[in-house]
């Protein structure tokens, strides 16, 4: 059976410092997967996506919040870092796998490689942890996650996070 989806283009105006401005953008969702393209004003639409999946599987408000965190945390750096200069798109791709009791979500770009887990860990334990430059995302990623794994495939970084839930 095939999966539907559906395209739409999102038109937001934004309002800074007394100036309008519109900002237009694509989004494709299926039941499992949304595509939109690697701008920070998609991150509305990435998190209601998230949100419905979230609402539906993991009912602790705690971990629920530890993935949005993830997901605000992973997004936000594809978009600002992944393409440079030019926008592409970021698909993510939310899965359950109910036996196995956990929430994976998978992100999907093909921007730069860039392999985040290659980064030496943060010591949150140094008196200078605030003012260590980069790394800080990811690290709260691992801290909130369960697991998380990055491949290079096919022209694409493929970062998995997973997140073990009890119903």
């Amino acid at each position: 059976m095939e999966k539907k989806s559906a395209k739409k283009c999102i038109d937001e105006e934004y309002h800074i410092c007394g100036k309008t401005s519109k900002k237009a953008y694509y989004v494709e969702k299926s039941e499992d997967s949304i595509t939109v393209e690697a701008v920070t004003e998609a991150m509305e639409s990435v998190l209601e996506f998230l949100n419905e999946h979230l609402h539906r599987y993991v009912c602790d408000h705690k971990v629920r919040n530890e993935i949005r965190l993830a997901v605000e945390e992973i997004f936000v750096n594809i978009c600002s870092y992944a393409y440079a200069s030019k926008t592409d798109e970021a698909k993510i791709v939310c899965r359950i796998v109910k036996e196995d009791s956990f929430f994976q979500i998978q992100f999907q770009d093909t921007g730069i490689p860039f392999d985040p887990l290659a980064k030496e860990e943060l010591d949150d334990c140094d008196q200078h942890f605030l003012e260590q430059e980069g790394g800080f995302g990811i690290h709260l990623v691992k801290q909130t996650m369960d697991e998380v794994s990055y491949e290079y495939s096919n022209g694409m970084n493929i970062l998995k996070v997973k997140k073990f839930i009890s119903k």
